[in-house]
């Protein structure tokens, strides 16, 4: 077993008193800096829309968290389109800034927590919106920061009219140009080279403007079947970028875990890659909440050997789990 759960978890649960995080908290980005452990994680309260926000918890030792504040560090806001969410973030450094992705929707009808649907704003319906756009797409954003408390949106990184999440920054230039994994939805079929949402591979000169993207990795096993995607940032080790991923299963829909090994200098090769998963939900608090069977890791740093993952459970927990990289590294040169 390449990967222990801390025997603890959940690490941060929903604050029941809260406005904004009483019915769930998941899916954080995570970061380790002189002796701190920084966790940005998703939360949606009890609200009308139970609209989703970020919010911020640090620990000493990587499973005992603190939260900074009572309320959410980075919000939607209508002037960047993102009314609807800010969730599911992932966090790289260069330089002195940290750069944040997240994904947004300008609003969520048709998804339900507790029994009770988002409510649906006065917007038009796809048949009222010109020229086949699309309404209620998963786009993703860029923000900037240097604190994790204030941030400066830099807008839309993916295009418009595209279903994209899961857009994960490498956390360096490769050969002058930077680096992103990528999920889009609608690119499936013959002429994209795979049959089910997949992960694909983007460069650019600038962080703001992504060429068409490199098809990376399609599903192989049964246990990722339905579709796959990127998951944590990926990090840099002697071996190649450590890469993980999640697989969704078409057979019980359960969200389960795999590795990946990407060439240093070119990172739309893969070196290795895990035939079986390497975590599935098997603890109440990745069977029982608002999905039911998902591992969802966004978050993970290295501290000497140890690998920190941090992950949502069941779409309602923040979680933990610990590995050794040089056992992943020698499993991955093994197993592939």
């Amino acid at each position: 077993m390449l990967f222990k759960r801390f025997e603890k978890n959940p690490i941060l649960q929903p604050v029941k008193e809260s406005d904004w995080e009483s019915l769930s908290v998941c899916n954080p980005a995570a970061w380790y800096e002189n002796g701190i452990f920084y966790l940005l994680y998703r939360g949606a309260g009890n609200d009308e829309g139970h609209k989703i926000q970020i919010g911020l918890a640090t620990s000493k030792d990587g499973f005992h968290f603190e939260r900074y504040s009572q309320n959410p560090v980075l919000i939607p806001t209508k002037d960047n389109n993102d009314e609807g969410c800010c969730e599911d973030p992932r966090v790289v450094k260069m330089g002195n800034l940290f750069y944040v992705t997240y994904a947004y929707r300008a609003f969520m009808p048709g998804r339900y927590w507790e029994g009770k649907p988002f409510v649906k704003p006065d917007f038009p319906l796809e048949e009222d919106l010109p020229n086949g756009l699309k309404w209620n797409l998963t786009n993703t954003a860029l923000a900037v920061t240097k604190d994790f408390i204030h941030y400066k949106k830099l807008g839309r990184i993916t295009d418009y009219n595209t279903d994209n999440r899961d857009v994960i920054l490498f956390p360096r230039k490769i050969n002058g140009k930077y680096y992103r994994l990528e999920r889009p939805m609608e690119w499936v079929g013959k002429e994209y080279g795979c049959n089910v949402p997949s992960i694909w591979i983007n460069s650019s000169d600038n962080l703001l403007e992504w060429p068409k993207p490199k098809l990376l990795a399609t599903p192989m096993e049964p246990w990722e079947k339905k579709k796959m995607g990127g998951s944590t940032p990926p990090l840099e080790t002697k071996e190649g970028w450590l890469t993980i991923y999640h697989g969704v299963s078409e057979t019980d829909g359960w969200y389960r875990v795999g590795i990946m090994l990407l060439d240093l200098n070119d990172p739309s090769k893969i070196i290795a890659r895990t035939k079986n998963f390497v975590m599935e939900p098997l603890m109440p608090y990745e069977t029982e909440g608002f999905y039911n069977g998902c591992i969802f890791p966004t978050g993970n740093v290295i501290v000497g050997d140890t690998l920190y993952m941090y992950y949502g459970g069941a779409d309602r927990f923040v979680n933990v789990a610990t590995a050794s990289v040089s056992a992943i590294l020698d499993y991955l040169k093994n197993k592939k």
